[in-house]
């Protein structure tokens, strides 16, 4: 991923990488994505990276002894550290459905900006939405107030969010409306297919936005739109 193609993967919403993955590829049938409504911490704000990933659980406590857990703790946090730029944590929780402990507030949120992630996705829970730092946005399942018995179980093995099975090192992209990875073999088109993208739905969309819009100009936009779609 080049430095232009990260900072435009920034600036547009997942329906359009999802679109703009199509375009690349020729055809429609992309089904790298989550499935299911999401919370968004932060709307206005993309995550961009490759997936830093681990499981997580809160519902009983820790069955192993404590200095396991906490030797685990500290390896996920350095896996976290150490994690090439731009990266995600990709958080998957063995609760879900019924997942109660948020990993995701205040103090994790800012250490993980601090260590130079650009965001969380999780299927588990967050909190402290009125103090979470700026410019880190949480895509979770759900909202609640306890961090329960939440623990590490394991670091970079492939997880599930949402239906999305995602593997370390996997290229994300995610915002209110969920996530998708992007796969490898469309990265170095995805920039065109982008551009391609928006200028397609201009066919559309900007005779709709204009005064004079009525059925026979709707008629013949949607025919250009529709030949100039994939």
């Amino acid at each position: 991923m080049t430095s232009d193609l990260h900072e435009l993967l920034r600036r547009v919403d997942t329906p359009t990488v999802c679109n703009a993955i199509e375009v690349v590829q020729g055809r429609r049938g992309f089904d790298a994505f989550t499935r299911g409504t999401m919370q968004c911490s932060d709307p206005g704000h993309r995550i961009v990276g490759y997936a830093v990933t681990a499981q997580i659980a809160a519902k009983a406590p820790p069955s192993e002894a404590p200095e396991i857990i906490r030797a685990r703790r500290m390896a996920y946090y350095r896996a976290m550290h150490d994690a090439p730029a731009p990266s995600v944590a990709v958080i998957e929780d063995l609760d879900f459905p019924d997942c109660i402990g948020a990993f995701w507030g205040e103090v994790n949120t800012t250490i993980h900006q601090g260590f130079g992630l650009s965001g969380a996705l999780t299927n588990g829970v967050m909190r402290d939405l009125d103090d979470l730092p700026q410019g880190f946005p949480v895509v979770a399942g759900s909202i609640g107030p306890s961090h329960g018995f939440v623990h590490v179980r394991s670091i970079a093995r492939p997880v599930t969010v949402f239906g999305l099975r995602i593997a370390p090192g996997d290229l994300i992209h995610a915002d209110r409306h969920g996530a998708v990875v992007i796969p490898p073999d469309v990265i170095s088109g995805l920039q065109a297919g982008i551009d391609k993208l928006v200028a397609t739905e201009k066919l559309i969309l900007e005779p709709a936005r204009a005064p004079d819009f009525d059925f026979a100009v709707f008629e013949r936009a949607w025919m250009a739109f529709e030949k100039a779609r994939t």
